[in-house]
């Protein structure tokens, strides 16, 4: 089986403040990854959709 890696995005608004930001990106099992820009191999965190998406709703 082939491994897909997922396509992480960063805010339109990261390139204002150098870059450091958040990454998430959407993964085959229905989890919503999220990661250090500055520090890509140091881990990830996941959510599901709902808990992301409530989570960005919070933030506005």
């Amino acid at each position: 089986m082939d491994v897909i890696e997922p396509r992480w995005r960063t805010a339109t608004r990261s390139s204002s403040n150098g870059g450091d930001c958040v990454e998430v990106a959407d993964n085959l099992s229905g989890r919503v990854l999220v990661r250090d820009s500055k520090d890509r191999v140091g881990g990830t965190l996941t959510f599901t959709p709902e808990v992301w998406r409530a989570f960005v709703a919070a933030q506005k």
